[in-house]
């Protein structure tokens, strides 16, 4: 970890990071200069970045915003970067589709609006593309050679595609049993790939040994000693939102909870553009999505606890499946805070909902997606979730990475002979 001082308000000799200004502890609030670290030295609470965000004319901000290009750097005056970062190398990932979703909230019985932002759409098909592309852009300033990270799978990808395009050598962990489709995907980009016998917590822990070791010595972990400023990116997919609903907050969102850093950032993003005047402030509720196969944080929050005790994953989403998830506590604050909820649904749901998505809106998800849908229409069954209230539901990933969750339930409808006879009697015609 890089050298702090506890009494530091702003960085004096760090290189240009736009708006942020310090790193400050979630927890205690101290903060510290900006540099690759990510745990307080006074009480080991974690760092996020702490912003001079834009003042003054947010008419301005929102024109200079709508000029920019069509991918998270439109964004940079509210993000860790330089002004001049859509200028540097990057897969450019964002701006993804923000999907009205008319027949699945028919389906469903939702009468106030329900849209499907698809981050499959991203580079490499999930929306891990966004919080690497600015933990890239912190490890090119703090002169790392290496990129790295553990990964259940769609981050891995994101990396090595990410490293390629910005000639960083990449070296990522993850489990040895992903689906084949996201190993492809993390292998094919030519950096290392390294499969861990154990969990992604197993996974973890051993990447968090290495950082401390000299073997890790100039490497950038995306998701550790990077974790700041690659969280962040996470507040584009509220800053899109937004501004595809024509500058307005949604009612509620459905948000998938992995380590749940996601739905904190979410939360995050909307509070700030809160706080520019982009938009108007109005109540919101967010909602947390996970598999009851690794479900620490709904157990959690349904038995009213504070404390989220860890699992052992056993579900089919496996992008999902981080049994000790660092921000657990923050998704139940903001849950209760903004007066949603976070539910479950066991790996049949999952799968039900895969197909429901793709069914009527013709969008194919991965199963964190599955898990967001089955969600969302558990919610609403239960009455937890306002079927008259404007509602967007997350995909985060693309069903092809996840092929074998559906395999033996999307088959061929009928093999016939060719010819029309036989066409006739598989009852076709």
């Amino acid at each position: 970890m890089a050298a702090q001082t506890a009494d530091a308000n702003t960085s004096t000799d760090t290189p240009d990071f736009g708006p942020a200004v310090a790193l400050s502890c979630r927890e205690c609030g101290a903060r510290f200069p900006l540099g690759p670290s990510f745990a307080c030295l006074e009480c080991f609470g974690p760092l996020e970045i702490a912003y001079e965000l834009p003042t003054g004319d947010p008419e301005a901000l929102r024109a200079r915003i709508e000029a920019g290009p069509t991918n998270i750097w439109r964004y940079a005056p509210l993000l860790p970067v330089p002004a001049d970062v859509a200028g540097q190398p990057s897969l450019n990932p964002g701006w993804t589709k923000l999907v009205k979703a008319d027949n699945l909230a028919r389906e469903l019985g939702i009468t106030g609006g329900l849209h499907v932002k698809d981050d499959s759409g991203n580079p490499t098909h999930s929306f891990k593309d966004r919080v690497v592309a600015i933990a890239v852009q912190a490890a090119r300033t703090f002169g790392f050679t290496t990129l790295s990270c553990s990964s259940t799978g769609n981050l891995a990808g994101a990396v090595g595609a990410a490293a390629a395009r910005t000639g960083l050598r990449s070296c990522v962990f993850i489990p040895h049993d992903l689906e084949a489709g996201k190993v492809v995907m993390a292998a094919v980009y030519g950096g290392e790939l390294v499969g861990i016998e154990g969990n992604y917590d197993d996974v973890n822990r051993f990447c968090s040994e290495l950082i401390g070791d000299p073997a890790g010595e100039g490497w950038g972990f995306v998701n550790v000693n990077l974790r700041p400023y690659y969280g962040e990116g996470s507040k584009t997919l509220a800053y899109e939102i937004c501004e595809q609903l024509g500058w307005r907050l949604p009612d509620q969102i459905v948000i998938p909870i992995a380590s749940g850093s996601q739905l904190t950032k979410i939360d995050k993003g909307l509070k700030e553009l809160i706080e520019v005047g982009l938009v108007e402030d109005k109540p919101y509720k967010i909602f947390g999505a996970q598999a009851t196969g690794c479900s620490p944080v709904s157990v959690a929050f349904k038995a009213g606890h504070d404390v989220v005790r860890p699992q052992k994953p056993d579900t089919i989403a496996k992008s999902l499946a981080i049994g000790n998830p660092a921000d657990g506590p923050y998704v139940l604050d903001i849950a209760r805070r903004t007066g949603g909820a976070v539910e479950d649904v066991n790996d049949d749901e999952v799968v039900d909902a895969i197909r429901l998505l793709a069914r009527t809106e013709g969008i194919f998800a991965e199963t964190a997606g599955g898990v967001t849908v089955g969600v969302l229409r558990k919610l609403l069954k239960s009455g937890q979730l306002d079927p008259a209230a404007e509602t967007v539901v997350l995909n985060t990933g693309d069903g092809l990475k996840t092929l074998d969750a559906v395999a033996d339930k999307a088959r061929p409808t009928a093999i016939i002979r060719p010819t029309l006879d036989s066409f006739r009697e598989a009852g076709l015609a």
